[in-house]
C-alpha cells in the first residue's frame, strides 16, 4: 500500500528532497529526538526531569526539540497554572507509535556496542598504517 502525502497529491518517498516525509524523517532521526522519545516511553515526565535523565543535552534544545516534537504531534505539553507553573510531557498515540522503533534502535546499539567498537579500532589501526 502506497501513501499519498495529502499536501502534496503525491506518494510519499523519503528519497524524494520535495516530499515532506524527508523532512519528518531528519527530525525523528536526530539524537536528541531518539532520547526524548525513548525517555517519554516510561510516561509523562517533567521539563527538569528530561533535562536529568538525558545527560548532555542543553537548555536550548531540550527546548526547540520538545517544541518540535508537541508540533508534529508526537508530544503533549501540559501545563498546570501553579506558582511555579508545572509543565508535563508525554507522548501522544502516534509519539507511542514512534517509541516502538526508537526503543528497538536503543536495544540494538546497545547490544552491539562491543562490535562497533573493535571496527571502529580496526578502521583506526588500519588507516594509520596506510598514512592517512
Amino acid at each position: 500500500m502506497v501513501t499519498i502525502v495529502e499536501s502534496i497529491g503525491l506518494p510519499a518517498d523519503v528519497y524524494s528532497a520535495k516530499c515532506a516525509t524527508r523532512q519528518v524523517l531528519d527530525h525523528i532521526a536526530g539524537k536528541w529526538t531518539v532520547l526524548i522519545v525513548d525517555a517519554l516511553r516510561d510516561g509523562t515526565m517533567r521539563y527538569t526531569d528530561l533535562s536529568r535523565r538525558i545527560e548532555g543535552v542543553s537548555q536550548k534544545m531540550l527546548t526547540q526539540t520538545l517544541r518540535g516534537l508537541e508540533a508534529d504531534g508526537f508530544v503533549l505539553r501540559t501545563v498546570t497554572p501553579t506558582i511555579p507553573p508545572r509543565v508535563d510531557y508525554e507522548l501522544t498515540e502516534l509519539g507511542r507509535s514512534l517509541g516502538e522503533p526508537i526503543r528497538a534502535l536503543r536495544e540494538w546499539t546497545e547490544t552491539h556496542i562491543n562490535e562497533i567498537e573493535r571496527a571502529r579500532v580496526t578502521a583506526a589501526e588500519r588507516k594509520a598504517a596506510l598514512g592517512y
